[in-house]
């Protein structure tokens, strides 16, 4: 491999027609003799529905934040001073659509904004917070931005006559064009890591064929002999999170593979000669398995800059079940608790299942160094749900978490516990805090949260 003698905003390896976006190396920033780049800022959005328990969620009190978390954030104690906790932020008010709490607590999340009620039966609402966003800083990546989800975005259910859609999706290209979400692994890695042919354009391979992957990292053999041993330390940890991915995308389709054929009555010994299986994590599966491949995934998106906006709809309100909490109730039941201990600790649970989730993607990011810091601290990555409490439906105080430094522009590491804003306000300071210029605000905003910007 030849090292050049200048290069591009990312540094790529390529084989067999594969290109592997690398990390910021800054030894070969160095190599071409170009001044330190600070790293760009990223944004991630992690969608939980139904709302939480809140005497579980919300810190005690501003001075035990750090200290004595509750229990739904316990698993973000490493990280907490990179957290930020607000009470206060209020959602959007959702009159004339009363009975339709579900297909607005997820549509309205980044748009801030109710559908259009003359056009109920159409998707026509607002572009959303992460397309805002996407629109700005999408043509310095491949990828313009990230959409994933744990289940299809197939509900079909028309409260108050609402467009089935707005009961799934929580990113809009336009007020018109909501934005699919990925549920295969799979795919979503072709996706990050696909073959390249023609200038612009993707062919979607398959990035687990060993010899193929293994021509591309045999090429960091060469470049890994040019860098200081900070950069070699940083490319064999990426290297080593990729093989990862891989290794953890395959196992989930060998166990699935492998109760196809058991159901159909086939032989495993002759699965090499069936075609490859849909990705879907059925009932009864870990799902903290397929959750954290998705959190990788972003991770690495996010490390490479393959892209710098990402959501993931870790659920939607339609009958989705925790069985490896110990339990089948699906959570939406379980939220009409009407205070009974036993409900109320399963949706504590959950709660607690999801948030633990997201702790497993923020702490990743704040292990890998990036720059003078870490990847953590270049990034804004949102925790939340649409609704406040489930049971009620209220929508007064909604559950947000925002870790990461954002490049130096948030003050984390509090609880602020008397924030006077709602969902708007709080997407438009984001916005702010990633350098994002805007000509209005975002739905319902009115003014940016001054006090949770460094």
């Amino acid at each position: 491999m030849t090292v050049p003698s200048a290069f591009d905003r990312r540094t790529l390896l390529k084989g067999a027609g594969v290109s592997l976006a690398l990390p910021f190396l800054e030894s070969r920033r160095a190599i071409a003799g170009l001044m330190p780049q600070k790293p760009p800022v990223r944004m991630g959005f992690m969608y939980m529905p139904h709302g939480v328990i809140m005497d579980q969620f919300w810190p005690t009190s501003p001075e035990t934040f750090l200290d004595s978390p509750p229990p739904a954030i316990e698993s973000l104690r490493p990280v907490l001073n990179q957290c930020l906790m607000m009470k206060g932020i209020s959602g959007v008010p959702i009159s004339p659509f009363n009975g339709a709490p579900h297909a607005l607590e997820l549509s309205t999340w980044l748009t801030a904004t109710l559908p259009d009620a003359d056009t109920r039966s159409r998707i026509n609402i607002a572009i959303s917070a992460d397309q805002i966003m996407a629109n700005y800083v999408g043509a310095e990546t491949l990828l313009p931005s990230l959409e994933l989800a744990t289940m299809p975005q197939t509900w079909k259910e028309n409260q108050e006559g609402l467009h089935e859609a707005y009961y799934s999706h929580c990113s809009y290209r336009s007020p018109t064009q909501p934005v699919p979400a990925e549920t295969d692994p799979r795919n979503v890695l072709n996706r990050l890591f696909g073959r390249q042919e023609n200038v612009g354009t993707v062919t979607r391979t398959n990035p687990l064929d060993r010899q193929m992957l293994d021509r591309v990292l045999n090429g960091a053999r060469d470049l890994r002999r040019t860098l200081g041993r900070t950069d070699q330390l940083k490319l064999d940890e990426y290297l080593d999170s990729v093989r990862a991915v891989e290794r953890r995308i395959a196992a989930i389709e060998q166990r699935q593979q492998e109760a196809a054929f058991e159901k159909a009555g086939v032989r495993t010994a002759n699965s090499g000669n069936s075609p490859a299986i849909e990705i879907r994590i059925p009932e009864g599966e870990k799902r903290s398995e397929y959750m954290q491949v998705m959190c990788d995934l972003t991770v690495l998106a996010f490390q490479t800059d393959t892209t710098r906006v990402s959501t993931y709809i870790g659920s939607t309100p339609n009958g989705v079940s925790y069985p490896e909490l110990g339990f089948t109730n699906q959570h939406h039941s379980q939220t009409h608790h009407e205070n009974r201990e036993e409900m109320v600790s399963k949706v504590a649970a959950i709660t607690k299942f999801n948030i633990d989730q997201f702790a497993y993607m923020v702490n990743k990011m704040a292990s890998l160094q990036e720059g003078d810091g870490t990847l953590l601290d270049n990034c804004i990555m949102v925790w939340g749900s649409g609704l406040e409490d489930g049971n009620r439906h209220t929508r007064a105080n909604l559950p947000f978490i925002v870790a990461g430094g954002g490049g130096g522009s948030l003050n984390t590491g509090r609880f602020l516990p008397d924030v006077s804003g709602n969902q708007g306000d709080l997407l438009t300071t984001l916005l702010s805090c990633a350098g994002v210029p805007q000509d209005r605000p975002i739905g319902i905003a009115t003014k940016e949260i001054s006090e949770i910007k460094a």
